[in-house]
This record gives C-alpha cells, structure tokens and sequence, in this order.
C-alpha cells in the first residue's frame, strides 16, 4: 500500500507542475514543501527511466515525454471524477460540458432541428456546438465528438459510420431549358458548373458508371467558399452545383433543382462519421451523445424520406 501511495503521490506531482508551471506554484497547491515535489518527480524519473522535466534557472519545462504523460494522468483523473459523479447521482442526470462540431451547412439543416430533443433529454448537459466546414482538431481543441463528411485521415480518432454520403448534381428546371440537360460527365464542360473553393476542396470531379470512368475539372463564371450560396445560385439558374444528397433533397422533392445523371456516381462519395478521441475513458455525456445520434441515423436518413429514390 505505500508503494501505490508513493506512485499515486509521484504522479500528483508531475500533473500540478505541468498545470502550474514550477514548484512553488504546485506545491502551493499539494500543500508540500518545492522540494518534496521536486524530489517526487525524480524519483518516478528514476522509475520510469525516461526525464519528464528540463530545468533551468529560470522556468521548468515538459519534455515530450512529460507533457504526454502529465496528459494521460489528466484524463485517467477526469475519468474516475465523472464516474463518480453519475454514481452519486445514481445515474441519472448526466452532468458537465459537451462540446461537439457540425459541417456547417449539413449541421444547421439537419441535425440543429434534432439537437433541442437531446437538450431536453439530458438538461444537466452544457452544451456547445461549432458549425464549420473545416475539420476541426478534436484533440487539440477540446472537442468531445464531431460529425464528419467523406473519408476519415487522421488515424487518432475512433470513429462510428451513421450512414453513406453521395454527392450528386442538380440544377433549375430554367438552366436545364435553356442549356439542355447533360447526357454525359463529358458534357459537362460545356455547362455553367459552380465551384465550391471551401477547406474540403474538390479541384477535380471523378465519376463512375460501372467500367466507365470519366474525370472533369469543373469550370465556371461563379465561385463560392459557402454551400448555401452555391446552392442558391443553382436555383437560380446560374449553372449545375454538385454536393452531398442531403444538400438538394428538399430541392428535388419541391422541383426547385433537377437531379442529373443519377446514374453516375463520384468515387469520392463517402460516408457521414461520427469521430472521438478516443475509445478508452469515454464520459458518459460523450457516450449519450453517440447512442442518441447513433439511433437518429438508424431509422434511415432524414433527408431521404423528403426525396425517396
């Protein structure tokens, strides 16, 4: 027992000079003297066989090693401290910060509709949504899951597939009049075609049928770093848009836009992922988010019940 005394007492140590950055600051908080926390962060130096700490006369920094490790201890501590918190709640009422990112254009149509019956499910909950298109660092920010469009590249998250993700083509009833509608990819490039120029930029558009295969590189008159203003742009008439089904189901169930050719399909089509972490030392807010979201896509989804095929 006084060994595991000592490791847990060593490991206090590292985590509140890596909070409070020097002795004196961290031993305050410990309510030790400097010197037994700089004698307790030596002696798992020792153990460990690795230095945790670079001194100087004028600051102590974190070595890599240290920083990792301080950051470990952190999330262990984080984790037992929740537990017990929806233990002495009797796991009921989850409580604490939940801070989750959304693409923008996707977040605000379909999911900001369904995240108020969440909030009224889970009211102890602070939640924070970010809406961008960009893939926000979720380790590096804080974030605790995020919903992610298309293939996944950072091998540090886990991740759960809710559903596909299809990107398509359409235009207005009136383009379509006017400039015919394209039988072909290769017919697209004597189109209007309106380019997205946002963080998940597409320069090329690589589509399949079966064995064909056909590449274009879409050019236009209109450019635009915002989906919705794109999108807009296709209904009125400006030229052909291509983005994710879920963008133009509405659209193609009122008429506003016309779907063209259904029948190829873009090989960067995807799927729509729910991202986190990490799978070890989940909270349960986290984990509530990921069941509740998880039975929202499991019914299908929500934009193809407004344009079935």
């Amino acid at each position: 027992m006084h060994l595991e005394q000592a490791r847990t007492d060593e490991l206090a140590a590292l985590v509140a000079v890596a909070r409070e950055g020097s002795f004196v600051a961290a031993a305050s908080v410990l309510r030790r003297h400097p010197t037994i926390v700089s004698k307790r962060i030596a002696a798992l130096e020792r153990r460990l066989g690795v230095r945790l700490l670079e001194r100087t006369t004028r600051q102590i920094r974190l070595t890599e090693a240290g920083a990792r490790l301080a950051e470990r201890i952190q999330n262990a501590t984080n984790a037992i401290f929740e537990a017990e918190q929806e233990a002495a709640a009797g796991g009921i009422e989850l409580k604490g910060r939940l801070r989750l990112a959304f693409p923008a254009a996707k977040g605000r149509q379909w999911l900001a509709p369904a995240m108020p019956a969440f909030a009224r499910r889970y009211p102890g909950l602070d939640i924070e949504v970010d809406y961008a298109e960009r893939h926000v660092d979720l380790i590096g920010e804080g974030f605790d899951a995020a919903v992610r469009l298309g293939t996944l590249g950072d091998s540090r998250l886990v991740s759960r597939k809710l559903g596909d993700h299809r990107i398509v083509l359409g235009a207005s009833p009136d383009y379509l009049d006017r400039h015919g509608i394209p039988a072909s990819p290769r017919a697209l490039v004597d189109h209007n075609l309106l380019r997205y120029t946002g963080p998940v930029l597409v320069p090329e558009w690589r589509m399949r049928k079966g064995p064909l295969r056909e590449t274009i590189l879409p050019s236009g008159s209109y450019q635009s770093n915002d989906i919705d203003t794109l999108l807009e742009a296709a209904r009125q008439g400006i030229g052909i848009v291509g983005f994710g089904e879920w963008s133009m189901a509405r659209d193609f169930a009122a008429g506003t836009l016309v779907r063209i050719l259904p029948e190829w399909q873009f090989e960067i089509d995807g799927g729509i992922h729910l991202v986190r972490p990490s799978a070890r030392f989940t909270p349960a807010r986290t984990e509530a988010f990921i069941q509740w979201i998880t039975t929202l896509f499991a019914g299908g989804l929500p934009w193809e019940s407004e344009h079935p095929k």
